[in-house]
């Protein structure tokens, strides 16, 4: 175990020498190959005020997601959780985030191991988890339907053209029938996989992982229902890391020229963020460029479009990143203190 660290240590450094290099290389270059060479020299332009304004509603944002955390795992989970704890564990997990995107896997793997270092026996970590991921990504899904419609049907003011209106609208809206779905699946299925399969050993064991996986999946979305039905005040954490995290790109907009209409904003930002799926460190690139697309689609003018953007992923991006690694030190003391975790190795 101990000759593995050094790799594992040189893997991370690779990673984040990654995430740098990807990161200069769009900074720099985007704007070039854009044929925006007075981009970059925009931004000494921004108003001071907004782009304070934009450090705020970020600091708001990962507020509401610990919020949402300590209101999933804190009470439903039973285990010893504080407001620090909460806070460190989402922290790190942001920074594990930003090392490996792919939809979050960075963040869920050490969510993961600091829950199962507080206790939390592994059936109901599963389910814990899909509920959190429920509750946050149902919002986006949720989002991209109104929005989508919203704007093709001339309810909310702006552009709607066809590819960045009905087509992720009718994305997120297959996503919730899918997560729908998968709340109709009965409670023991893992139970009837293993009466249906007596004597084949292999073929049973296969089963009952896939049960066992979609039985913690489908208690999960109805955990998130669970939350919605009750009028659990935790799910405004997640209306609050969306709301403000959207708000920090508006404010950037506002820092450098005229932004254009709210439910314009909101489709760039999550059509961006599908990108976020993406293999890439961090989604370096992806977000970005989702994001400038949507924009441009949507008719803004380029140099706005991306001078903001780039402002707002720098708020969003590369800040919290340095309070997520020094959480994720703190969260390694942390773990050590509690009483009855099991042994494991951080990842």
């Amino acid at each position: 175990m101990n000759a593995a660290r050094p790799a594992a240590a040189r893997r991370a450094w690779l990673s984040l020498l990654v995430v740098v290099a990807v990161g200069v290389a769009l900074y720099v270059g985007l704007p070039q190959i854009a044929g925006l060479d007075e981009t970059w020299g925009r931004l000494s332009d921004g108003d001071p005020l907004w782009l304070l304004a934009a450090l705020g509603l970020e600091a708001c944002s990962y507020g509401g997601y610990v919020v949402l955390f300590r209101g999933v795992f804190a009470r439903d989970g039973g285990t010893p959780l504080g407001w620090r704890d909460s806070y460190d564990i989402t922290m790190a997990g942001v920074a594990a985030t930003r090392l490996f995107a792919a939809a979050g896997l960075g963040g869920i793997a050490l969510t993961g191991w600091a829950l199962s270092r507080a206790g939390m026996p592994r059936r109901e970590l599963a389910r814990g988890l899909t509920t959190f991921y429920m509750a946050l990504y149902g919002v986006f899904m949720l989002s991209l339907v109104v929005f989508g419609l919203g704007l093709r049907t001339g309810i909310f003011p702006g552009p709607a053209p066809f590819g960045v209106t009905v087509v992720p609208a009718a994305f997120g809206g297959a996503v919730i029938v899918v997560a729908l779905a998968i709340a109709l699946l009965p409670n023991d299925l893992e139970r009837r996989a293993r009466a249906r399969m007596p004597g084949r050993e292999r073929a049973a064991r296969w089963a009952r992982t896939l049960a066992a996986t979609g039985e913690a999946l489908s208690g999960g979305v109805r955990g998130a229902l669970r939350m919605l039905f009750r009028g659990d005040p935790a799910l405004l954490g997640a209306l609050a890391w969306w709301a403000f995290d959207i708000a920090v790109l508006w404010a950037c907009f506002h820092a450098f020229g005229e932004p254009p209409p709210v439910a314009v904003v909101v489709m760039s930002y999550f059509t961006g963020m599908l990108a976020n799926v993406l293999p890439l460190p961090g989604g370096v690139g992806g977000v970005e460029g989702g994001m400038i697309a949507a924009l441009l689609a949507f008719g803004v003018p380029g140099g706005l479009a991306v001078v903001a953007v780039l402002t707002y992923r720098a708020f969003a991006f590369w800040l919290p990143t340095i309070p997520g690694a020094l959480a994720y030190l703190r969260l390694r003391h942390s773990v050590r203190d509690w009483a009855g975790a099991p042994r494991a190795e951080a990842p």
